[in-house]
């Protein structure tokens, strides 16, 4: 949900100094990070290389840019090396820390993010999945949230001065907004994260762990009423209830021209002028708004931390890109040339000039994440949430589906011995 368009050069897969040595730069030791394909453009590299070695005389970057489709076992087979090889800095997608911690092939970066990083300000939907137990493996390095992207024309022809800063408000206008044809708002029926917020809101998780088993918790009454207030919101609208936000995508649903409002990344209003140029200049974001007017509801906070692998060649030269990359600085220049969110509620201020960033970073600094655990994928993989959705809003009882799919959540979450 959260790339962005990347042009890359050199053949060789490297994006440095021209892909080579810098003048001079004979006797450097190299650090190999290994980014992901549209997370900084080629231009914020350049720079980043550029002050980074000058700053460190003794260092040379490589950095290569990897493909997300197999990301997984690439990085998984990287952690294994022993060839000495490999990556020192990776950035993952922040929910895949656990994945890539599981067996100790991480290196513990919790001294450099008590002493250095300024831990205690990071974004949680970042930082929490970046931990096991007291240890800290992944750091933050930006976030991407949903946001609600909204017609500014529709809202005033229906009489709406601004954006409901409460969920009874929302629903109220979005009532008003479901009529003469238009839908209030097109919400997919299997749009499991926008679901998470609602539940986490609520009090609720997916799961929890308790003496170190996890279960899966979408039958406890808090996360019924996020499910209820999902059901409530998703009728006043014509999202189809046996499929998700990208089938059929809903940038394109928006453009048609009759939906007030989706559940989305700011960046795919882009899209949808693309596809409507008449909408351009009518649209607007606000945070997905909480149970009271005192904080925006809670999100699932996507983005990306970066770790540093346990077979690396020199921790202390890794780390030292980590620090430069997720300081103030940079991680500022990167959320101000990408529209994302910094990754420390401190710095949000440096993105509160354009609106959709803003609004996502109203409701990142409330944002979670998927349960912290490696077997999380395996869930995913044969989501059982998106079913259980479907049943709900065909009519089936909430509580018996809820169990059921409580009990498929907790089967995956078990690891096979």
């Amino acid at each position: 949900m959260r790339r962005r368009l990347l042009a890359l050069v050199c053949a060789t897969g490297c994006l440095v100094s021209a892909c080579g040595m810098l003048p001079g730069g004979h006797g450097r030791k190299t650090v190999t990070v290994w980014l992901m394909k549209d997370s900084a453009s080629e231009e914020f590299l350049r720079r980043f290389t550029g002050d980074f070695e000058r700053t460190h005389q003794d260092l040379r970057l490589d950095i290569r840019i990897q493909q997300w489709t197999g990301i997984v076992e690439k990085v998984r087979a990287a952690l294994k090396d022993t060839s000495g090889d490999g990556p020192d800095v990776i950035e993952v997608g922040n929910t895949q820390v656990p994945l890539y911690a599981d067996g100790g092939r991480l290196a513990d970066l919790t001294l450099e993010s008590m002493r250095d990083w300024g831990q205690d300000q990071w974004l949680p939907g970042l930082a929490e999945p970046g931990k096991d137990g007291n240890a800290q493996y992944g750091i933050p390095w930006y976030a991407a949230n949903r946001v609600v992207i909204y017609r500014k024309d529709l809202f005033e022809a229906a009489g709406i001065s601004g954006p409901p800063k409460t969920r009874d408000e929302w629903l109220a206008d979005t009532e008003k907004l479901n009529s003469g044809g238009n839908q209030g708002i097109y919400l997919a029926g299997q749009d499991w994260y926008t679901l998470s917020g609602f539940i986490w809101d609520e009090g609720g998780d997916l799961a929890v762990q308790k003496d170190y088993d996890w279960k899966g918790t979408l039958d406890t009454p808090a996360a019924l009423r996020g499910m209820d207030f999902y059901r409530r919101l998703q009728a006043l609208g014509r999202g189809p209830v046996g499929a998700d936000e990208e089938h059929p995508p809903q940038a394109g649903v928006f453009a048609g021209g009759q939906v007030a409002q989706i559940v989305a990344v700011p960046g795919l209003a882009q899209s949808i002028v693309r596809q409507n140029p008449d909408l351009k200049g009518k649209l607007g974001f606000f945070p997905v708004p909480g149970k009271t007017a005192a904080r925006p509801g809670t999100v699932f906070t996507g983005g990306s931390d970066l770790v540093v692998p346990q077979n690396t060649r020199d921790q202390f030269a890794a780390t030292a890109v980590v620090g430069a990359l997720t300081g103030a600085t940079w991680d500022t220049e990167l959320a101000r040339t990408m529209n994302y969110v910094p990754n420390k509620t401190t710095l949000t201020g440096a993105v509160a000039g354009e609106e959709g960033v803003a609004a996502m970073a109203a409701g990142a600094a409330h944002g979670r994440a998927t349960p912290s655990t490696p077997q999380w994928a395996d869930v995913e993989a044969d989501n059982p949430i998106k079913e259980y959705m479907t049943r709900v809003l065909r009519g089936a009882d909430p509580a018996t589906e809820a169990r059921r799919a409580s009990r498929r959540i907790t089967e995956e979450l078990t690891p096979s011995l």
